[in-house]
């Protein structure tokens, strides 16, 4: 009897136990009324004394400061209970219009043609028995054009004057005629080249050819060393005039063509014999030698030229007066012409040196 006893005291135990662990892990939910404990029916028998539950112990925090251990729970709690900072409001961000699409053009349908009515033939009418006369119909006057516009027509040029020939060709500067020019020497008359010329520039057509200056005019190259100091050097221009107005001046003095005074002053100006050195066993001898004809016009010309240059210093004459008096003495084989005293001179030590 006494073991049946215990065995439902054990039962009974049992089902306290539980009926205490459904009621702890039942969380009682918000706002509900808390279930009062269902009462147990008394029985005969004493229920065995339930155990006390053991709760964990929480763990106490040191104390940091001596401030931290003298403030109050209730202050602590009430610092960690700070109301939240609300977030700021996001400002609705504006989304960009959509663009309108742009209506699209209808195409037109293409207008379908109606078709062309076949015309209806009249009945001829009967045709009178007299047929009107036409009038003729007046004719309106045409407007007259305006005339294009047009340019004003330029002046004519003037055209060079040509200058006058004779029967044997140009006259030189227009004045002076080499038909009537004679030369007596006969060895520089091949040399000397009197071709009709109105102006006596040909532009350096026979420069730098061996033996080619015979061809050229026998004025342009008494123009041309004249040019040989710094005064008239490349002034070609200023050298024709100079030789111009000498032979105007020798025209009015000498009544003669200045042409042909040139040639005679040439031909008296040119030395026959010069002297050149030959070496003999290492001395060198002196000996005279015959001057050949081309060279004899080149000294001529170098000579007059120059003596007409040199004129100049020294003195209120003019070029062109300088020139014209070289010529006149030249011509006269005036001792006095610095060309006719450079051949005499030439000649003397040449014939010393025979």
């Amino acid at each position: 009897m006494a073991k049946a006893e215990a065995d439902k005291a054990a039962k009974v135990a049992k089902g306290s136990k539980t009926t205490s662990k459904s009621e702890t892990k039942t969380p009682a939910k918000k706002g509900s009324a808390k279930r009062a404990p269902a009462k147990k029916k008394p029985t005969g028998k004493k229920a065995a004394p339930e155990k006390p539950k053991k709760t964990a112990a929480k763990p106490r925090a040191k104390p940091s400061s001596k401030a931290a251990t003298k403030v109050p729970v209730k202050k602590l709690a009430a610092k960690k209970e700070t109301p939240k900072k609300k977030a700021p409001a996001k400002k609705p961000v504006k989304k960009p219009a959509a663009k309108k699409a742009a209506p699209k053009k209808e195409k037109k349908a293409p207008k379908k043609k109606a078709p062309a009515k076949k015309p209806v033939k009249k009945p001829a009418e009967e045709a009178p028995l007299e047929a009107p006369v036409k009038k003729p119909a007046k004719r309106k006057p045409a407007a007259k054009k305006a005339p294009p516009k047009t340019k004003p027509k330029a002046p004519p040029k003037p055209k060079p004057e040509v200058p006058p020939k004779t029967e044997d060709g140009l006259l030189l500067f227009n004045r002076w005629d080499f038909r009537e020019v004679e030369v007596a020497d006969p060895g520089l008359k091949r040399y000397m080249n009197l071709t009709p010329t109105y102006l006596p520039h040909t532009g350096g057509r026979w420069a730098n050819r061996a033996f080619t200056k015979a061809r050229v005019n026998l004025v342009e190259r008494f123009v041309n060393n004249m040019m040989r100091t710094e005064r008239y050097t490349g002034k070609k221009n200023k050298t024709i005039k100079v030789v111009e107005n000498a032979f105007a001046l020798v025209e009015k003095r000498a009544k003669r063509n200045p042409i042909q005074v040139l040639v005679d002053g040439l031909e008296k100006a040119a030395p026959r014999e010069e002297v050149t050195r030959l070496r003999f066993g290492g001395i060198s001898v002196p000996r005279a030698v015959d001057v050949a004809p081309a060279r004899r016009l080149d000294l001529a010309l170098r000579n007059i030229t120059t003596g007409a240059v040199r004129a100049t210093f020294k003195t209120p004459k003019s070029a062109s007066q300088c020139l014209a008096d070289e010529l006149l003495m030249a011509a006269d084989g005036d001792i006095n012409s610095f060309a006719i005293g450079k051949k005499e001179e030439m000649e003397r030590i040449a014939a010393s040196a025979r």
